[in-house]
């Protein structure tokens, strides 16, 4: 089987991002963002979806960090959607839960092509000590199920540290995403009955 790949560049006014994406891979990363717990979470979600990555990203962090958060996302988001190309023979969908000391996160995702996030916590968080938010994240995310394509759903079941909350998210995002690219070998062409996805 030809190796699933993708290598672009997203270049604005605000940030200068490149990203390699392997979907068949084993996991290795080599990630730099200036973020530096966005970076933590990039490397997990690589190690655990076995996917190979490497992202660089130069932002105008001096402003803040939401250009290069959002663009991280949204540069991810459309390599997976060039790795997948017309998604002939993948599984399509996917759904993990992970835990993580007292955190426990469920996602559950379809890589339909018709993008739409739903991310669900009742939860208050101690967010004191991370210069990361919640917010971040949820915006990173979003970023990336809008660019890939995918219908999104992450719910944090439980959980007081957010570090742990988002440990384990980017963890159940990363084993979803890895069962939902497979190559189901009974699928001979795209995984709906439309005939495109």
């Amino acid at each position: 089987m030809k190796k699933r790949k993708a290598c672009l560049q997203r270049k604005t006014k605000e940030t200068r991002i490149s990203v390699t994406l392997g979907l068949d891979g084993t996991g290795r990363y080599r990630v730099s963002t200036g973020i530096g717990f966005l970076d933590h979470m990039l490397e997990l979600f690589a190690k655990h979806g076995k996917f190979d990555l490497e992202i660089a990203a130069k932002g105008d962090l001096h402003v803040d960090r939401h250009h290069t958060n959002e663009d991280t996302g949204l540069a991810l988001g459309k390599a997976f959607a060039a790795a997948l190309k017309e998604k002939t023979g993948i599984t399509r969908y996917g759904f993990f839960c992970a835990p993580m000391g007292e955190a426990l996160v469920r996602v559950a995702l379809d890589l339909s092509g018709r993008p739409s996030f739903y991310f669900r916590s009742g939860l208050k968080l101690n967010q004191r000590s991370e210069p990361y938010k919640i917010e971040d994240a949820e915006h990173f995310l979003e970023s990336l199920a809008q660019a890939a394509g995918i219908n999104l759903h992450i719910d944090i079941l439980a959980g007081r540290q957010l570090h742990h909350v988002l440990e384990a998210a980017f963890k159940a995002l990363a084993r979803a995403l890895d069962q939902a690219t497979r190559i189901d070998p009974r699928e001979k062409g795209v995984p709906s009955t439309k005939g495109v996805l």
